[in-house]
């Protein structure tokens, strides 16, 4: 017996197939896309700290600080970013951020092409987005894309020094790169 599988087409359509999958799937450019999950524990701790870390600076409502298991809607892909923050509550239905305002991805050496290319594209196509964060995971280094006031992007800043500051003007707080890089032995 030859039993097919239809794969979803469209961002809705795969949010509702992939509700309650085992694995990780995104779904990019109208393709779902196996995502094999074996991160790092250095990745584990920094998203960890960063989770915690916005979740203390952040109002919630109106702000959702989430997790990779949250997805959320680019003009072309549904990504499930290491760390997100929705800036309007939404429904404890949703499957995907109805107004993510920050994504953060924490790159590796197999994810950093993406992480700068496809991904940086395609969540700078989301209105309501103020910032994109790409973090080192072994070192003190976070690339920040921050939307100016005309609704452009900056080139990527490196904050890269423990005594540095990531300010994220668009949320009103900073986190020094000293605690978001807490338990982490730089090499």
């Amino acid at each position: 017996m030859n039993l097919q599988t239809k794969y979803p087409t469209t961002a809705d359509e795969f949010l509702r197939w992939n509700e309650g999958r085992e694995g990780k799937w995104d779904f990019v450019a109208g393709r779902v896309m196996d995502m094999m999950v074996r991160v790092s524990k250095y990745h584990a701790i920094l998203s960890g700290n960063l989770l915690a870390l916005l979740k203390a600076r952040l109002p919630m409502p109106p702000y959702v600080v989430t997790s990779a298991d949250f997805g959320v809607k680019t003009a072309a892909s549904v990504r499930y970013p290491d760390v997100m923050v929705d800036g309007a509550p939404g429904q404890g239905q949703d499957l995907a951020a109805t107004a993510p305002v920050l994504i953060a991805e924490i790159s590796s050496p197999s994810t950093m092409a993406i992480d700068f290319g496809p991904k940086a594209d395609e969540y700078r196509t989301i209105d309501t987005l103020r910032h994109y964060l790409v973090l080192a995971q072994d070192e003190p280094r976070v690339w920040l894309w921050a939307r100016n006031s005309d609704g452009s992007w900056s080139s990527p800043q490196m904050i890269a020094e423990p005594d540095e500051t990531l300010i994220l003007p668009g949320l009103d707080i900073a986190i020094p790169l000293a605690d978001l890089y807490a338990g982490i032995v730089r090499s």
